[in-house]
């Protein structure tokens, strides 16, 4: 018998036990078919890539099965006219995987800690960690950037003609 893969996307509102019970319904329509269902693997509740039906997560779930086209497709048939289920794509493979999906091996690799803390490299103030203390060019102690800030500050502004606001044309303040 030929071998097909099958994710299907619930709805969010529904129950991660009501996902199960959507899987056992499309699982006994394998089976009246003549077909069997070799693995089932639950992704989770996970942000879509676009908006579906007005909703941006859905539950996934991955079945993989040995079956004729015909339980398939009535499998397919249930999906499509179940409210609960969102999209549905069932696609045919030259042989099924052994062992846990990509999905299920990423998700593995989730639980590494991550760098930073809570809120990634930044610091507490959202400053990024690797800045420390500022640098030469802008350290706020050593007479950097922000220092040359106050010094143009201390100038007196000028003129359109070059001279201190103030000054007339001679020289002398008014």
């Amino acid at each position: 018998m030929p071998y097909y893969e099958s994710v299907f996307i619930a709805r969010p509102d529904v129950s991660s036990a009501q996902v199960d019970g959507l899987t056992e319904t499309f699982e006994k329509a394998i089976t009246a078919g003549g077909g069997s269902v070799q693995k089932k693997e639950y992704w989770g509740l996970r942000t879509l890539a676009y908006r579906i039906k007005k909703n941006r997560k859905g539950h996934y779930m991955l079945m993989n099965i040995d079956a004729p086209a015909d339980a398939v497709a009535e499998m397919e048939r249930q999906m499509r006219i179940n409210e609960d289920v969102m999209r549905h794509l069932t696609l045919r493979v030259d042989e099924l995987e052994e062992g846990p999906s990509m999905i299920i091996q990423n998700k593995d690799r989730d639980d590494r800690p991550r760098r930073g803390g809570p809120r990634g490299d930044r610091g507490p103030r959202g400053d990024r960690g690797d800045r420390g203390d500022r640098g030469p060019r802008g350290d706020r102690e050593h007479g950097g950037a922000t220092a040359q800030a106050n010094a143009d500050d201390a100038k007196p502004a000028q003129n359109a003609s070059g001279a201190a606001k103030g000054d007339d044309a001679t020289g002398d303040e008014a």
